[in-house]
């Protein structure tokens, strides 16, 4: 009878685990890109692009411009138009 118990326990455990990895991953793009486009003219398109690049990346350079060479995903992704997609 408490094998079914340890073993809901250790997958609630689990998933609870996952749960939160997800949630902070997303949080800490947030910031990032906060910090990112603290200073750009059009904050709203700049958040947007640096978290479609930040979630395929997982990075984002440090500072609010440059220093692209800390992450060459993030640096070598390009829109359609052939122009650096990420701010």
């Amino acid at each position: 009878m408490k094998f079914p118990v340890v073993q809901f326990c250790i997958i609630s455990l689990l998933l609870t685990s996952s749960l939160f990895m997800l949630s902070t991953a997303d949080s800490s793009c947030d910031g990032k890109c906060n910090v990112r486009c603290s200073k750009a003219g059009r904050q709203d398109r700049c958040l947007k692009y640096c978290n479609i690049c930040c979630e395929k990346c997982h990075c984002v350079p440090s500072g609010t411009y440059g220093h692209k060479d800390e992450c060459p995903c993030y640096r070598d992704m390009m829109s359609s138009k052939g122009t650096p997609k990420c701010p």
